[in-house]
């Protein structure tokens, strides 16, 4: 079987190239396992088919000859905080530090360039003092699977950008290295939701976040581990 991704320029994270969040859920699809690692290797690129291998608990993703992202089985063990309300998570959007500076303003999921029904629109900021950060989502009915539920890899966007808002903010770039994610349950399209996210650690360039997906009623729909490098930025 002939197996391709191709990555419309609707779903970009930097302007010439695809959000990881998204790449990594369109992947992710082909293993069949509760939490499924994606690494990036190069910048997906946009608009041309890309060619799917896959063996028993793992897909790779190819652009010719070159390896552009690694999907595996993976072990999950993160735990959410508890969610705060779409009221609060609001209130919270309102420092988002992308409104004053933001380094792809065009990104699908957290590009404040991108309309309603465009862009996902999610816009972390600190909720009050602790270390959480949350926005709200509300995701149109363009996200939707045949079943009329937000499709998985939308949920995996929406699980991506956010970390990259959870840590101090540096000097140059952070871009997706690795997406590790637990979808455990779906969200309708229209369905108010919450995306938090949080700050684990670093080590040198590399930074690791978590990040959860609420639905309506506060229960966790999904979690992911980021892990972010830290480029100079030119």
């Amino acid at each position: 079987m002939n197996l391709t991704i191709e990555i419309a320029t609707r779903f970009c994270g930097p302007p010439d190239s695809g959000n990881g969040g998204y790449l990594a859920g369109r992947l992710a699809a082909y293993v069949d396992a509760p939490a499924v690692a994606v690494r990036l290797r190069v910048p997906p690129p946009l608009g041309r088919a890309l060619r799917v291998e896959r063996s028993e608990d793992t897909a790779t993703l190819f652009d010719g000859e070159t390896r552009v992202a690694e999907a595996r089985a993976a072990k999950l063990d993160l735990s959410a905080p508890p969610s705060p309300t779409f009221d609060e998570a609001m209130e919270a959007a309102r420092a988002f530090r992308g409104y004053d500076e933001h380094v792809f303003p065009g990104c699908f999921v957290c590009g404040p360039e991108r309309g309603e029904g465009d862009g996902l629109r999610i816009f972390p900021g600190a909720l009050g003092t602790g270390p959480l950060f949350a926005a709200p989502w509300l995701p149109d009915a363009s996200l939707a699977d045949t079943d009329g539920k937000v499709a998985s890899e939308f949920a995996w966007a929406a699980l991506d950008c956010p970390g990259a808002f959870a840590f101090p903010q540096i000097d140059g770039v952070c871009l997706l290295g690795e997406l590790c994610a637990s979808l455990t349950g779906t969200v309708q399209t229209d369905e108010p939701c919450v995306v938090t996210s949080w700050e684990i650690g670093h080590e040198g360039r590399k930074h690791f976040t978590g990040s959860a997906l609420h639905g309506e009623d506060g229960a966790c729909r999904g979690v992911a581990l980021g892990t972010w490098i830290e480029l100079p930025r030119s």
